[in-house]
């Protein structure tokens, strides 16, 4: 399993989907705010969803989930994505976007890489162990992040 790139531009850049559930029933967002690495002995994924995304629901209501990653020319889909919640839209008729299977998760024809990942570990981040510039810019009269870390059980291409 490799996976070599720039992984800062990758999640903050070019954006990444988050996609949890199956394929009878799943959601997917666009995230910005991730990490790769290794934990116990596991290459990981770590990404962050607040509690009141419909995506959230389906974190934590399945063992595993998918990160996408997608050319330039597909930043027009991720953006109507982006643009509202799964429960206010059918986000995949809107997009444009071509739901696949991905082992026990699900990807996107278009995407150029998708880490299939499986939940080890989830934690609801403590605002209060974070420096306040932060707390005050990202938290203040909003919602907290849960992390979840996944191991790598496949890359797709």
């Amino acid at each position: 399993m490799n996976f070599i790139t720039d992984i800062f531009e990758q999640y903050d850049k070019k954006w990444a989907l988050l996609t949890a559930g199956t394929m009878e029933k799943f959601n997917t967002m666009t995230i910005s705010w991730g990490g790769l690495g290794t934990l116990w002995g596991k290459p990981v994924a770590t990404v962050y969803v607040r509690q009141s995304r419909h995506t959230h629901e389906f974190m934590e209501n399945n063992d595993f989930f998918t990160i996408s990653f997608y050319p330039e020319e597909c930043r027009q889909k991720l953006a109507v994505i982006g643009s509202k919640s799964g429960r206010d839209m059918d986000k995949m008729h809107d997009s444009g976007l071509t739901p696949q299977a991905a082992g026990e998760g699900v990807t996107f024809g278009e995407a150029e890489v998708t880490l299939v990942c499986r939940k080890l570990f989830r934690q609801t981040l403590d605002t209060q162990n974070m420096p306040s510039d932060v707390r005050e810019k990202f938290y203040e009269g909003q919602e907290d992040h849960d992390m979840y870390i996944g191991e790598v059980v496949d890359i797709l291409r």
